[in-house]
């Protein structure tokens, strides 16, 4: 996520303890101390006519070799010194900007790039540096939650544009729990609007682009596979008091500090999710490193937010209405409910205290943290079906969600009651903040 550009490293330390789902940075490095779609056509890659030249030019140097050879025994006879050949470039088939076709990283790339834009945020405290996706011609962009959060009185957010512009630029709304923000850039106009596409279309082994700003590296470009389509992300919450939760998309993509709020594409240049966190594992404590292990927050969830922070400078989120920890998880997977809200969504449904939710909708849930993330997929006011129970034993019962205004971050405690409202939750279940560096 964001990158220090500080004279001083105040970055956590990676986790120290593995568990049953990927974690990820939140906060990223500081100058100071850390502050708390139209389908398109899928033809493959061209590929330029390299290998014939290359094993042509292989023979004649083979031949000319044999050639040189006498001729250099012949200088050697007569002049006394040898000669030394002259080596030359073979010139490559040259690609212009109107043969790089849809299905192509190189065009992903050149489609991202002028719809990225790198972010700073000066503090007291230091800069924390990100990356955002242009929303319109004149200026809203999407970035992600934590990269502006420190911003406040005295505070400054610089964003410079693709065609190199600096422009100042104010907060316009801000979800904690799907870390997600919108801002506006002073006096902007002119820029290319990034592209949406359709993440709930994404397959696993789909190749995407990430193109953003790691250690101030601007327009710095990426690319891999997705590798699952959803996954329970933990992170430091912004007291580092609790656990935070949200669910993404998991990518091999190449995600480092300074990758924040930047565009995830796909090879048709669309947006198809909003780079947000990676797994540094345990390298720190010299442990193992994870590699390939990035996040990012699937397009059609921030996309609802993003309309929501637009129009009202605020969004929603759902609410089921219980409470629960990752202590209060059994032998079995499930989530084991510690108390239930009166009059509440879970209420209304027949949940009850003591009761074990193993899925919501078609998704198992294994423990606490992961029914918080899958009801955040959803929105407020949908109905889903919630399974209670298992085996024989098992029932499905049908819960309207409610709603709440996203003034802070999903917590989960490690014991105790924390509810899907929102929590002071306790602290982290791990012992110390196992997050490492956030892109």
């Amino acid at each position: 996520m964001n990158a220090s550009q500080s004279s001083g490293d105040d970055s956590p330390a990676p986790e120290h303890r593995a568990h049953p789902y990927p974690t990820a940075p939140l906060y990223g490095r500081w100058d100071g101390d850390p502050i708390t779609s139209p389908p398109a056509s899928s033809s493959p890659p061209r590929v330029g006519g390299v290998t014939k030249p290359i094993v042509v030019t292989a023979l004649l140097a083979g031949l000319l070799g044999g050639a040189i050879g006498v001729g250099g025994s012949a200088l050697l006879d007569q002049h006394g010194s040898p000669s030394a050949p002259t080596l030359s470039s073979q010139p490559a088939n040259t690609v212009s900007a109107a043969d790089v076709k849809p299905g192509s990283v190189t065009y992903a790339a050149q489609v991202a790039s002028r719809s990225a834009a790198d972010i700073k945020v000066q503090t007291a405290r230091g800069t924390a540096v990100g990356s955002g996706i242009v929303l319109s011609q004149d200026g809203y962009v999407l970035t992600n939650h934590h990269v502006v959060a420190g911003a406040g009185s005295g505070s400054k957010i610089t964003v410079t544009t693709s065609d190199g512009k600096q422009h100042s630029a104010t907060i316009t709304g801000s979800s904690p729990s799907y870390d997600l923000a919108v801002i506006k850039l002073d006096g902007a106009s002119g820029l290319t609007p990034a592209v949406l596409g359709d993440s709930d279309a994404l397959q696993v082994g789909e190749q995407v682009v990430a193109v953003g700003s790691p250690d101030a590296l601007t327009n710095t470009v990426t690319s891999g596979i997705i590798s699952a389509l959803s996954r329970t992300v933990t992170a430091a919450d912004e007291s580092g008091s609790a656990v935070t939760v949200y669910n993404g998309l998991q990518t091999d993509t190449p995600i480092n500090p300074g990758n924040s709020g930047g565009p995830l594409v796909n090879l048709q240049g669309q947006v198809v999710a909003v780079n947000s966190a990676v797994d540094t594992g345990q390298a720190a404590s010299g442990g193992p490193q994870s590699f390939g292990l990035g996040f990012a927050i699937p397009i059609n969830t921030a996309k609802r937010i993003a309309n929501q922070l637009l129009q009202n400078g605020e969004a929603t989120k759902p609410v089921l209405g219980v409470s629960g920890s990752l202590s209060s998880t059994g032998a079995e997977d499930g989530a084991t409910v510690s108390s239930v809200e009166n009059g509440g969504p879970a209420a209304k449904a027949g949940i009850s205290r003591g009761d074990v939710i193993t899925k919501v909708g078609d998704t198992p849930v294994a423990d606490y943290a992961d029914l918080m993330a899958q009801v955040l997929t959803h929105a407020p006011g949908e109905t889903v079906p919630v399974t209670v129970g298992s085996g024989s034993d098992a029932r499905t019962v049908k819960v309207k969600l409610g709603s709440i205004v996203d003034k802070q971050q999903t917590t989960v405690p490690e014991s105790g009651g924390g509810s899907d409202g929102g929590s002071d939750g306790s602290r982290l279940p791990f012992g110390i903040n196992p997050f490492g560096q956030v892109p």
